[in-house]
């Protein structure tokens, strides 16, 4: 493990890419504060913050998978029996 801190996309909380809370994490601050700025943000700018989200979602590597796998993966359900 780094001795530094890591801009990276979370995969457990998530809304679409995991970019803001990946950010949110970095800066310490909450996500929800995050994906807010990013919304006003592409309201005023026309849309280019959105522009700017999908390309660090690209480019901004995806938290690794620890040694218990994806957080957020749930396995698939039985199908109920008659």
């Amino acid at each position: 493990m780094p001795s530094y801190r890591q801009l990276r996309r979370s995969r457990t909380d998530r809304m679409i890419g995991g970019v803001c809370a990946g950010i949110a994490r970095y800066f310490n601050v909450d996500p929800v504060a995050v994906r807010v700025a990013v919304a006003v943000l592409t309201i005023i700018t026309g849309g280019v913050a959105a522009a700017g989200y999908v390309a660090a979602w690209i480019f901004m590597p995806a938290e690794p998978f620890d040694a218990t796998g994806p957080q957020n993966y749930y396995p698939p359900q039985q199908p109920p029996t008659a």
